[in-house]
This record gives C-alpha cells, structure tokens and sequence, in this order.
C-alpha cells in the first residue's frame, strides 16, 4: 500500500515552531534587559519586605507597642519635612535596588589546587584507614576523596581551615597511639605552624579538624573580676570554658574566656605545678599570680634563679619574704610549716568549741617557689636539709589551713622534684614548646591540639585535677625593673604593686620623716656647725633567719605542744 502524503502544515511545522521559539527567546532576553532594573527593584522590595516580616516575628509581643510608635513617628517626620516623602522614595528604590542585585553564586566545589591537597591528604590516609578484608573499602588508592571529606573549607592561602574526615568503623579510635598517628598526619599535610583542634566522633566514624586561632598576646596584668580564691591563670579558646571576664586592652574593652583556678578550703587542686622551658614564662605566671594573691592574702616568695625577677615585690604590704639564698629559703619553709601546724591546731580547737575559726587562719597564705631543685643541689653540696622537705606539710595539709603552694621550674627538672611536690600538685601548667609525651607525662592526658615548636612567652597548656587540657596564654607581667620592658607594661606592674612597708636596698628615708615632721635646724651666723650624729645601726641578726615583714615572722613561732 503507497503511503499517503503527509499535509504541508505538518510537513514543515517543526521549522517553523523553531522559528518561533527563537523569537519568542528573543523578545524575552530584550524584554528583560529592558526591564531589568524593574526586575531587580521588585527583587529588592520582596527581600526588603521578608526581612521586616521576620524582624516583627523575632520581636518580642511587649515590645511591638513600641516599635510601632517608633514607624510611625518616623513616618510623620517624613512627612512634615520639605521634600521629605519624595527623598524616601529614592531612599527605598535606592535600597531596593542594593538588595536585588544579582549576587555571584558561590563556587560548588573546590578549585584545581585545592582538589589536590584533598586528594594528596585522601592517599596519605589510605595506609591508615584501608585493610584487605573490606569488600567495599572507602580508602584505596585512586578513590573518590569527596566520599571521605564530606565537609572541608580553605582559607586565603589555600590551606585547609575546616575538614571533616569520615573513616570506617574497624578504625582503632579508641587507641591513643592509633589517634596520634593520625593527628599527626592530618597537622603536616594540612599545613605546619597552626594549631589544630582534634573532635572525634566514635560513634559517628568522623573526625572534625578544625584551626584555631592564635590565642591573644596584648593582656596586660590588671585587676581581673574575680571573688576571693579564685586566680586567673591565663586566658584560653572559648570553646573550651563557659565563663567571660572583661578585659582593658590600652582604652577599649573586651570579654575574654579566661582559665581560673580555685583555691580554698572546697578547692579540690589546691597546689599548683608549672613546668616549662628557659624563657617560657614561668617567672611571668608566678608574678601573676603574686599579684593577685596580695590582694587577699600574704605571700613568700623564693626565688632559685637569683637573678631578681620578684625584687618589685621586695618589702611590700603583704610580702613575707623574698628570699634567694639557701639559709633564708631553709627558715621561711621552717616557718611556713610550723605556721600551717598553728593554723590546723587553732582550727581544730575551734571546730571542737563549736566556734569559727580564729581570723589568723582564715587569712590565705601563699608559697611560691621558682626552680625549688637550684637549692637541692645547693644543700646537698653544703650537707644540709633539703629544702623540698619542708614542703610536705604545707602540701599535704595546706588545703584546710589556707595555705597554696605554687612550684615552677623547669620542664627538663621534673624528675628533681620531691615525691610530695609531684603527688599533691594537681593543678598543672606546662609553658613553651613541649611534646605530646612531655605534656602527656606533666598533665596527665594528651591535649586536644597539636603542639608547635615556636610560642610566644607564656604560651602553653594547663589541666586543672581531672578536667580537660587547655589552651593556655598567661597575662604579660614582666618585671618592671627590666630595661628590654616596655614602659606600658612597667606602668601596669607597678600600678597593681601594693604600698611599702619597709624601704628597699639602698633606699633610705627622708630625714623630715624621720623627725616626725619636724624642719631641719639651719645655724645660725657665727654658730659652730655640728656634725650630725649617725644613728646606732641595729643589732645583727643570723643568717639563718628570713627579713620578713609580717608580724607572724617576728615573733620565734608557736609552741606546738599535745593537750592530753
């Protein structure tokens, strides 16, 4: 049978339906570009529109009156003034126009040399992450890396900030070693020099690696908002604390996560350890914490690195003691012992009278020691007692009498330490470049970031008891008698130094002070000039014996004895 022709509409209609779409294509594209600022100021009064609908749903029902009467007195304004509702129009189309603008998409994926970082970290982790037995392996080489890194973001050089890694469930996280190894890898292919925050998710197979940013250096000492027995250490990341405390960088004003100690007759880390490394900033934490102690309570200071680091502090209100000889540190600790029995035995009488305690014991009393070990070996070579020791009691029973000892010296020291210093100090802070088996060795626990070789002074980790590991920047509180000091930094030390009690070396007093306000006699003409007379030095005292400036230290010390 011979085919019928088809009509000629339906012959040639696909040429000429594709003539007319093209057409209509055409008077689309030139209708928009006509329309187009149009389009773009109706764009901008819909998102200009849905903004003040969710800006009146987040606002609260008692506060709507308000903002009523605020509109609306806007709007008479506007009114009233001359040309007032002609300058809102373009205002509005201005605005409008502002938010309707087309806005560059962002981009999908990562771009060439981002993808091959991805990928050269994807077959690094493939050693780690793969075995034989897996039938459907989510490592091996040559796979697809956007299975394993769901989630990864760059910063402005083209390294890693954020990454999200998926691994397989036979992974042993649970193993600190197998952890390590890959915290270790994911740090140097990510980029070296950067701090590296670790999550990992056992439930979830994924490890979230993220970067931090460099904790801040500008805090200067100051008064910080704290109550009585509580000490700020250092400042750290705000993910890791709960807690903000206003601080003065030069005239403004900013709120700071802080790390703070507590002390006290509930403190469960009553004495406190830091360790660290020639010029990490040990002496700088000790006067911090010297510093803010004196505002409470009494101090004495022993100094084993005799270079002066805590002669502001010399004859203060408040400062026991600074000694730095062996004979001085021997007798102050032999004080701090007895007085800590005195305060546990007053304590205990009271507590059995059923009355509070006496005032003397409620006042804290604080020992710090800087590199305690010079003195072992001082005493050692001298046969003498060490002066380690005498720390037991003030160590072991220090928590109920209101006595805090602080110990720094030096990472490479540790082993030098007494058994009672390294047992009942279990606030701890470890300052400058350390390894993971060093701070794991010093805190107890490995920290959540990866350590780097260079830090700024002061800079370190602190683990207060059982809790977590912090991230640690102690306040700058350099010795104000240093030249190399900036003088901001001088003003701010001396400033939170309490008032002398005593003069210092080579500092005498004023003869008019001396005289009780009374003026110097001038002679008279022809009167003979007399000689002043030099006043009668005062009697000698042994070597043995600390120049302390609180009364306590005056007297030779209480009796302990036995009541049968």
């Amino acid at each position: 049978m011979a085919r019928r022709p088809l009509p000629r509409i339906l012959s040639n209609g696909s040429a000429q339906l594709a003539r007319s779409r093209e057409l209509a294509r055409t008077a689309a594209d030139s209708a928009t570009d006509v329309l187009h600022p149009l389009i773009t100021i109706t764009r901008g009064l819909r998102r200009l529109a849905a903004a003040g609908r969710r800006r009146w749903a987040e606002t609260p029902k008692e506060r709507r009156g308000a903002l009523l009467f605020l509109v609306a007195s806007v709007v008479l304004v506007v009114a009233l003034v001359p040309y007032g509702p002609l300058l809102a129009a373009i205002t509005l189309m201005a605005a409008a126009a502002w938010q309707g603008r087309e806005r560059s998409p962002a981009s999908d994926g990562p771009d060439e040399s981002q993808a091959q970082r991805l990928k050269s970290l994807y077959e690094a982790l493939v050693p780690y992450f793969s075995a034989a037995e897996d039938p459907e392996p989510l490592y091996s080489h040559g796979g697809a890396w956007d299975k394993a890194f769901p989630t990864y973001a760059f910063d402005g050089g083209g390294r890693i900030s954020q990454l999200v890694v998926r691994y397989p469930a036979y992974f042993t996280d649970g193993e600190a070693e197998a952890r390590a190894r890959i915290e270790h890898l994911l740090a140097a292919k990510s980029g070296r020099g950067r701090e590296y925050h670790f999550t990992w998710d056992e439930e979830g197979n994924q490890l979230t690696v993220g970067v931090l940013l460099p904790l801040p250096v500008d805090i200067a000492a100051q008064r910080f908002v704290t109550t009585p027995g509580e000490t700020v250490l250092g400042f750290t990341d705000p993910t890791r604390v709960q807690r903000t405390l206003p601080v003065a960088l030069g005239e403004k004003q900013r709120d700071v996560p802080p790390v703070v100690w507590r002390t006290g007759l509930r403190s469960t880390e009553p004495h406190l350890l830091a360790l660290g490394q020639p010029g990490s900033g040990t002496s700088t934490l000790l006067r911090s914490i010297a510093l803010q102690a004196l505002q409470y309570g009494d101090v004495v200071i022993v100094d084993g690195g005799g270079t002066g680091e805590y002669a502001c502090l010399t004859g203060r209100d408040g400062v026991l003691a600074v000694e730095a000889g062996l004979a001085g540190v021997t007798a102050s600790l032999e004080w701090a012992a007895t007085e800590t029995e005195r305060r546990l035995i007053a304590a205990n009488q009271a507590h059995q009278a059923g009355d509070p305690p006496p005032d003397d014991t409620k006042r804290p009393l604080w020992i710090l020691l800087d590199h305690p070990t010079a003195f072992t070996h001082l005493a050692t070579a001298d046969g003498r007692k060490d002066p380690q020791s005498l720390l037991q009691v003030p160590l072991r029973h220090g928590r109920p009498a209101n006595v805090t000892v602080v110990v720094a010296d030096q990472l490479d020291s540790l082993d030098a330490l007494s058994e009672p210093v390294r047992q009942h100090t279990r606030a701890r802070v470890v300052l400058g470049p350390a390894t993971a088996e060093q701070l794991e060795s010093v805190l107890g626990a490995p920290p959540h970031t990866t350590p780097i070789d260079e830090l700024p002074p002061g800079r370190g980790y602190a683990r207060l008891g059982n809790g977590p590991v912090h991230r640690l920047q102690v306040p700058a509180t350099p010795n104000p008698y240093d030249d190399a000091t900036p003088d901001v930094l001088c003003e701010a030390v001396l400033n939170l130094l309490p008032p002398r009690t005593t003069p210092a070396d080579g500092e005498t007093i004023p003869e008019q002070d001396q005289s009780a306000g009374e003026p110097e006699r001038v002679p008279t003409e022809g009167e003979p000039e007399t000689a002043p007379v030099a006043p009668e030095a005062p009697p000698s005292e042994p070597e043995a014996t600390p120049v302390l400036t609180k009364e306590p230290l005056r007297s030779p010390g209480p009796v302990l004895t036995k009541e049968k």
